[in-house]
């Protein structure tokens, strides 16, 4: 056994891997029926989907037919990047607020880029900053502090 296509093997097993880990996660709820769906049945049957395309993925990697693609090497630099902007975004969100927070993740992860442009990277602030405040504060209706402590008055 070859694997011709290193790339679509790797994210095949790291899908295998997270679905089957939330599958395990959600059988500690439970589970109901399908007609009446416990709070487990949903993550369960997501996390189980995840698995089997990623088995899919993994089993197309080792054909004849994929393509011999080789993995490339991490930037870690980058990822260290994303996840601290992650990290920080959580941070910041509870005392800096929400606006604060998610313009500030955008910048970090964005600087993440070798191809880092201000003007891009303002817009995608804006853009995102709408959006997820018209899905999650207007829509979803979720209370969380929208600007930073000081100005909460």
């Amino acid at each position: 056994m070859k694997i011709r296509n290193q790339q679509d093997f790797a994210a095949g097993f790291m899908y295998i891997v997270v679905g089957l880990f939330f599958a395990s996660l959600a059988t500690g709820y439970q589970m109901g029926t399908a007609a009446k769906m416990g709070p487990g049945y949903f993550p369960f049957c997501l996390g189980m989907l995840l698995a089997l395309i990623g088995l899919v993925v993994l089993l197309s990697a080792i054909t004849k037919k994929a393509a011999e693609v080789k993995l490339k090497k991490w930037d870690l630099k980058s990822v260290i990047w994303i996840t601290g902007a992650v990290v920080l975004y959580g941070v910041l969100l509870s005392t800096m607020g929400f606006f604060v927070a998610l313009i500030t993740l955008v910048f970090v992860s964005a600087s993440a880029s070798h191809e880092f442009k201000w003007k891009g990277t303002v817009i995608n602030a804006l853009v995102l900053l709408v959006f997820t405040y018209l899905a999650f504060v207007v829509g979803l209706k979720l209370q969380f502090p929208l600007w930073p402590f000081f100005l909460n008055n």
